[in-house]
């Protein structure tokens, strides 16, 4: 059936209260209402699948946790498992010292006996009796007429004064009472106080403070606007005698959405205490929430006396025992409640962050409140032990505000406005195309990919190894009275290029632009820096520089097409180096780059040391000063019918040849089976073993003060003149099982007659004492000695 055009036809308006004067609209919240949960007993029958005594049990515990000293625990005539619950409670002693746990009742002799008996020698007990009061209820329920629902009422108000007392003077039990007239917003107001007027002289004993009886008046279904319910508690406040003996108890349900509003409104009214359930929970549409109205209230400086420090955990506990998830849109509790998705919310919550922090240190400095104020967030998620990381998510309608904010709290990253701006249409892109909100892993692994940031596994195509920049007099003359130019800087440093290390050096004002210069001569790389920006990242000795570079093309700086990078490092220079090659890897892209060559000729760009960064990044084999004099001259020989230049594989090729460390086939001396024996009590040495001489075994042997020495011994006893190290040096290559040992020998040969010789031997092998002996015997081959002729 269809909505009708005209429900006035249908339903009935409710009828407003004419109050002269209502005070409720003009004041304001500043006192905590006492607290009462009925998780345990009207959240639970509402349930689908009711709680077993293990979860109420739980819930129990978590309520006492949080704070809560009134506990609505069970209708404990309702059933066995409500009843044992109860008893359970009082025999274990999980009933803290000032905690009340209140019982419910109909009014009925039998079931109130049984209310009583469920929590007989328990420390504190609130009886709470009901019957409903409304006129449906009186005719059509019940069918009793006003006196008859009124003496229903006295008379087990009677029997509940009676049977208390009885139960006090068996156990110790103390009572306060507790009546519901039920239904009352549909209850005519003046029958409803008259009702509880009759209760109150029923029950002969209501006195002030802990003495007062306490009247629950129940918006048992909302059935008219929260400001009716003000209105209602008002006038009922402003109606009944004696009341200061009176506690007035609230006990809204949200049928119109509205039973915050109520609750609020009727405190205001007069109301003393609220009953509700965590997060809601209840017949129809719910309780009203006792945490939202709890944190409504700490929201505007006032403790609640409940503590949601861990809302988390309560969380867990209701979901668990009620089997019903939190929505994620609940008040202070949902999972989305602290999380903006819109571009404009994430840009107002990042400054406001940024702008609170400043305005805290200058709060504190004077000793003054630091107050509470980000847009969006009327609360502090970290008050309810929650983080921010759910604060900003990202979808395809997120700005680039919140994008940054996330960069910022995760990477500690403070991008520079036209970073942030390109990094978001990064990040729209992937939402775009994936149609799915953006994770914080997502967002900081593409920034990672996006920047080559964050170590080997995002690198780029152009990575730092190590570096050194170095001042340059400038070679103008300087007049007496001139000021003194700027030193020029240069830049010598080791890239990996595509995953080779390689050596590059370039001249400029300062170390970027001398990267630039060395990228520009050696890479063909001609990029510009537009734009540069740094901040600190962490304090004191953990400090680092973050720095920003935005490059264009060379000689266009208006170009529509830039490329930002972003590095970080302990020292400045290396952080702005590596954002620099974190642009350019963004720059090139895919593009081929040119065979990088060493310049070893006239004008040479690059010295011996360059040479042997080379060698060492190539092979790993650290050459010995006068090794790497004697290779470069080699490599001048060996580059001057190409003008001068040589490219880093021909070097490498270059090397391995002149040292025989490709093909040992032609050598005049190798390494067969040997032993090293020692000889008399000192440290004398004797080699014993095999030597392949021009391909042919020979058995030598040799004695000496080491295996150099023995080794030398050996080759005398097969050649003619002599043979003496010159220069030795050593060093492990790799780690762990994989360590080989890389020695370098000096020889130099003398024989009567000839010229003094000198060449080098390098070898490598898992054995220390093998590597030298191999490294003596390639010196050896490496010179032309002269063989002995054979008797």
């Amino acid at each position: 059936m269809p909505m009708l055009s005209n429900p006035s036809q249908k339903y009935k308006a409710y009828t407003p209260l004419n109050i002269e004067n209502r005070q409720w609209p003009s004041k304001t919240l500043t006192q905590v209402p006492i607290w009462l949960s009925t998780d345990l007993r009207d959240g639970n029958q509402a349930l689908a699948n009711p709680m077993t005594i293990e979860q109420k049990t739980i819930f129990f515990r978590q309520l006492v946790k949080c704070g809560v000293k009134q506990i609505e625990v069970a209708y404990p005539a309702a059933s066995d498992t409500d009843f044992q619950f109860v008893r359970g409670l009082v025999d274990n002693n999980e009933i803290p010292d000032d905690v009340w746990i209140q019982v419910l009742t109909p009014a009925r002799e039998d079931l109130i006996r049984r209310t009583i008996d469920a929590v007989a020698g328990t420390k504190h007990a609130i009886l709470h009796m009901y019957n409903a009061t409304s006129p449906t209820f009186r005719n059509v329920v019940f069918r009793n007429s006003k006196e008859q629902t009124i003496e229903l009422a006295v008379t087990h108000t009677k029997l509940v004064r009676q049977l208390t007392e009885e139960c006090t003077a068996k156990y110790g039990t103390i009572f306060k009472y507790e009546y519901s007239p039920e239904t009352f917003t549909q209850t005519e107001p003046d029958y409803a106080l008259e009702v509880c007027e009759a209760v109150k002289a029923a029950w002969g004993k209501a006195g002030t403070g802990d003495d007062r009886i306490i009247f629950n008046l129940p918006s048992t279904v909302e059935i008219a606007p929260p400001n009716h319910y003000a209105d209602q508690i008002e006038n009922f406040c402003r109606s009944i005698t004696e009341r200061e003996k009176v506690i007035v108890s609230l006990h809204p349900h949200n049928d119109r959405g509205t039973g915050i509003a109520s609750a609020e409104m009727g405190m205001l009214a007069g109301g003393d205490r609220i009953e509700g359930c965590l997060f809601g929970n209840g017949e129809r549409t719910g309780n009203v929430d006792l945490v939202n109205l709890a944190l409504n209230l700490y929201t505007q400086g006032i403790n609640p006396g409940l503590d949601f420090s861990d809302i988390q955990s309560v969380i867990d506990t209701v979901t668990q025992c009620n089997d019903l998830p939190v929505h994620p849109r609940h008040p202070y509790a949902g999972e989305l409640v602290f999380t903006a998705f819109s571009g404009s919310h994430q840009d107002a919550i990042k400054k406001g962050f940024e702008a609170q922090k400043i305005r805290h240190a200058e709060a504190a400095l004077k000793g003054e409140p630091q107050y509470w104020d980000i847009p969006y967030l009327p609360i502090d998620p970290a008050d309810l032990g929650q983080n921010y990381e759910a604060v900003i998510r990202v979808n395809s309608q997120s700005g680039k505000g919140g994008i940054a904010y996330l960069v910022k709290q995760h990477l500690h990253l403070d991008l520079p406005r036209k970073m942030q701006i390109t990094f978001y249409q990064v990040i729209q892109a992937i939402s775009d195309r994936e149609a799915r909100e953006m994770t914080v892993d997502d967002i900081t692994t593409a920034f990672r990919q996006t920047y080559h940031f964050g170590g080997s596994k995002y690198q780029g195509r152009l990575a730092l190894r190590n570096f050194k920049i170095s001042a340059e007099p400038s070679d103008d003359p300087v007049d007496p009275g001139d000021d003194a130019p700027d030193e020029r800087r240069r830049f010598d440093g080791t890239l990996s290029v595509d995953g080779v290390y390689r050596v590059i050096r370039g001249d400029g004002n300062g170390p970027l632009s001398s990267l630039l210069d060395a990228l520009r001569v050696h890479l063909d790389i001609n990029l510009a820096i537009r734009d540069y920006t740094e901040h600190s990242v962490g304090e004191g000795q953990e400090a680092k520089a973050a720095s920003y570079v935005e490059l264009v093309p060379a000689g266009d700086r208006k170009s529509a097409q830039s490329w930002w990078g972003v590095g970080i490092d302990s020292d400045i220079a290396g952080s702005g180096l590596r954002a620099l090659l974190s642009a350019v890897n963004n720059a090139i892209g895919d593009q081929p780059l040119p065979e990088l060559k060493l310049s070893v000729g006239f004008n040479a760009r690059s010295g011996q040391a360059d040479i042997a960064s080379a060698i060492v990044n190539a092979l790993g084999l650290e050459l010995p000063r006068r090794l790497q004099a004697s290779f470069f001259e080699v490599v001048q020989r060996s580059a001057r019918d190409a003008g001068g230049d040589i490219s880093y594989g021909a070097l490498t090729d270059l090397f391995q040849k002149t040292y025989g460390l490709v093909d040992s086939s032609s050598s005049t001396f190798a390494l067969g089976n040997f032993q090293l024996e020692h000889v008399g009590e000192g440290s004398g040495r004797k080699l014993v073993g095999d030597l392949i001489v021009a391909g042919e075994q020979k058995s030598v042997t040799g004695t000496g003060n080491g295996p150099l020495s023995s080794t030398l011994s050996a080759l005398h006893s097969i050649i003619d003149g002599t043979l003496s190290i010159r220069e030795y040096s050593e060093h492990s290559i790799g780690e762990g099982t994989e360590v080989l040992a890389a020695s370098y020998v000096e020889l130099l040969y003398e024989i009567p007659g000839a010229k003094k010789t000198h060449a080098w031997g390098i070898a490598t092998d898992t054995d220390i004492t093998a590597s030298g002996i191999r490294a003596v015997l390639v010196a050896a081959s490496n010179l032309e000695v002269v063989m002995k002729k054979a008797n």
